[in-house]
């Protein structure tokens, strides 16, 4: 641990920055298979930035869900479809 008077903190996470801890958990996206809106649930601790795929809710097509924070803990989320 570094000594009191450094200017390096301890709890800095250079994954994800900590804001004041009100990350957006959820949010509505467009399909973009079919145009239809759909809930996702978000995981603030999975990092800053995150991909990962999902499955449309009406018509069932994977996408790609890429998933920026922001400092403030607002949440930037972009869908890509994927071809089958």
């Amino acid at each position: 641990m570094p000594p009191p008077d450094s200017d390096i903190d301890p709890l800095d996470d250079e994954d994800f920055p900590l804001g004041d801890g009100t990350a957006e958990s959820e949010v509505l996206v467009v399909c973009p298979h079919c145009g239809e809106a759909n809930q996702l649930g978000l995981d603030p601790g999975g990092g800053s930035v995150q991909e990962y795929v999902e499955d449309c809710q009406v018509c069932c097509r994977p996408w790609r869900v890429t998933v920026r924070y922001a400092e403030d803990g607002t949440a930037e989320v972009f869908t890509e479809a994927l071809d089958e």
